[in-house]
């Protein structure tokens, strides 16, 4: 097997729908109700900027249920769209918006996109990082590494005449992104999805941002993208605040309150260091 067939069958693990890690654990789901809002001041403290990052097969529209709540609330928050062209062109758009907020960054970022905020997180305007369902590579090492590392299965698509992999079948999209979600739900986000670059999966995280800033993670039971005990494994791995709740892996749109939620509490925590 050559290295663009292995990169390939490893990234299209994150797909995958039975496995071994596919017995996700038993833990009580948690609800926005369960998490306590907080507001996004602090006397005397500037609020903390609120930078969303979306993975693969998404755009920044994924946010939209999240954005609204935050800014209901009172936070500054921008979703990053990213190019899914590569790591370091991730991260480069990444930096573009973080170096326009005012004030201290929280980090938010889904699936893919924790190998994005990792790297990105790096930048000493960012505090914190918020993980959702994301794949978490420590320092050094690639997406398609970790999930060699992980015994990921292997399953996949094979990616177009560009090397872009795709999900656009809205059947599969629902199936696997968005099994909890209306199906007009589901096909609307098929639609205005961001295929990825199948060597994206290739590109080293150079340091990983978690180990030096504080991390949260939401674990997503019922997520048919990445197995719940991989997950799991993931937030034991960077010793993150870990919440877990019922949901797809596209839990900003079917469980955007208890997603709001995690990111208050993680910006809360911030505010009072």
């Amino acid at each position: 097997m050559n290295r663009q067939h292995v990169i390939t069958a490893l990234l299209l693990s994150v797909l995958s729908f039975t496995s071994a890690y596919a017995q996700p654990e038993q833990a009580m789901p948690v609800t926005s109700a369960a998490i306590s809002p907080s507001s996004p001041t602090v006397a005397g403290v500037q609020p903390i900027a609120i930078v969303l990052v979306h993975g693969a097969f998404a755009d920044g529209s994924s946010w939209l249920p999240v954005i609204a709540i935050l800014q209901q609330r009172g936070y500054h928050v921008t979703a990053v769209q990213n190019p899914l062209t590569s790591l370091d062109d991730d991260v480069q758009a990444t930096l573009k918006v973080i170096a326009r907020q005012h004030g201290e960054v929280l980090l938010v970022g889904h699936s893919w996109a924790g190998a994005v905020i990792s790297q990105a997180g790096n930048d000493a305007r960012v505090h914190g990082l918020v993980y959702l369902s994301a794949l978490v590579p420590n320092s050094g090492e690639s997406v398609s590494a970790l999930l060699a590392r992980l015994h990921a299965p292997m399953t996949g698509l094979a990616p177009d005449a560009q090397g872009l992999i795709w999900l656009d079948q809205p059947d599969m999209y629902a199936k696997v992104m968005a099994a909890d979600l209306p199906p007009a739900t589901a096909r609307q986000l098929a639609a205005v999805q961001q295929p990825i670059a199948a060597r994206a999966f290739g590109d080293k995280v150079a340091h990983a941002a978690w180990h030096d800033k504080p991390g949260w993670y939401l674990v997503t039971d019922g997520d048919q993208a990445l197995p719940t005990s991989v997950q799991q494994c993931l937030a034991s791995q960077i010793r993150a605040t870990t919440t877990v709740i019922r949901s797809s892996h596209l839990s900003m749109q079917s469980q955007p309150q208890a997603v709001a939620a995690l990111i208050e509490q993680a910006a809360s925590s911030l505010q009072q260091r």
